[in-house]
């Protein structure tokens, strides 16, 4: 086995741009997801999309950004609407980055 040093900063800088690879990786992931034959996806589905909170999922509910059913006491978001939003948020998301 062979041992390599580094200086602690370019193992953070290293870390750094991983991190940036494993979500852009996600982003292309969730883009091109394939929902099949599933129409309707629930809230906790939609949060692991999106990568948000429950509250957060509120108040995009809530503030009129991403449409919603609700049957009984449960809610439903089309995929097409899921996908509209993955799509701002990384709009948003590379205009913040600059790229």
């Amino acid at each position: 086995m062979e041992i390599v040093m580094i200086e602690a900063r370019t193992y953070e800088a290293m870390m750094s741009k991983f991190e940036q690879f494993t979500r852009r990786v996600d982003v292309l992931c969730r883009r091109h997801m394939d929902y099949g034959t599933k129409k309707w996806l629930d809230s906790q589905e939609v949060c692991i999309l999106l990568d948000i909170s429950k509250r957060t999922l509120q108040s995009l509910r809530d503030n009129g950004k991403l449409g919603y059913s609700m049957i009984g006491h449960k809610i439903f978001y089309r995929p097409s609407d899921v996908q509209a939003m993955i799509d701002r948020l990384v709009e948003e998301r590379e205009v913040r980055d600059g790229q």
